[in-house]
């Protein structure tokens, strides 16, 4: 069950944890929490995967209110079958590591297609980049101090800061190596010396 749940519908699954609730409660409160850092949510697929989960019997329907001239809005609660899928799930992914194939280690593999000051220029703009995520956690993780929010509710946002110090380091470390010399640069003629399989035939 775990392996067909997309990172939207853990989100969903683990909002209704906490309570029933309505898509647009539960877009309002990924919104306040700043969660777009960590799943990526719009309104129109929420309510699609909210669908999703209730023909899998994940969630179920609770009830219906209508306030107003607003749309009738249905709240939902997580199944026991919802809350077991949630829990094996949350469990395999803190132990298994996922190869994601993100596109910067490609990028990073190919770099030497291009000038060498290309790419310390390039790196150089990338670092300004993540230096902001650095601040924009920061920034978050100081709000959520302020309002005595327990950190276990918010620690992966200092996992996701720790990566991109790392990151940043990295990078002007790897800057200084290639602005140096010290790190020799293959140009693309070089290819077939640096992929020597390629050269046969």
């Amino acid at each position: 069950m775990a392996a067909r749940l997309t990172p939207l519908a853990i989100t969903v699954l683990a909002l209704l944890n906490e309570r029933d609730m309505h898509p647009y409660e539960m877009y309002q409160l990924h919104v306040q929490r700043r969660d777009e850092r960590l799943v990526k949510i719009r309104p129109g697929s929420l309510y699609h995967t909210v669908e999703r989960l209730e023909r899998q019997e994940l969630v179920a329907v609770v009830g219906t209110e209508r306030a107003g001239n607003r749309p009738e809005r249905t709240t939902y609660r997580a199944t026991a079958a919802g809350r077991a899928a949630l829990t094996e799930w949350i469990g395999s992914a803190l132990s298994t590591p996922i190869r994601e194939y993100p596109a910067f280690p490609l990028a990073l593999a190919e770099a030497h297609n291009l000038h060498p000051d290309t790419v310390c220029t390039s790196l150089a703009e990338r670092i300004d980049l993540v230096q902001k995520d650095i601040d924009d956690l920061d920034a978050l993780r100081e709000a959520a101090e302020a309002r005595e929010s327990p950190r276990v509710f918010w620690f992966g946002f200092e996992y996701l800061r720790a990566l991109a110090v790392t990151e940043a380091e990295w990078l002007r470390g790897l800057i200084d190596e290639i602005e140096s010399g010290a790190l020799p640069w293959h140009a693309p003629a070089l290819s077939k010396e640096h992929h020597p399989e390629t050269a046969k035939g």
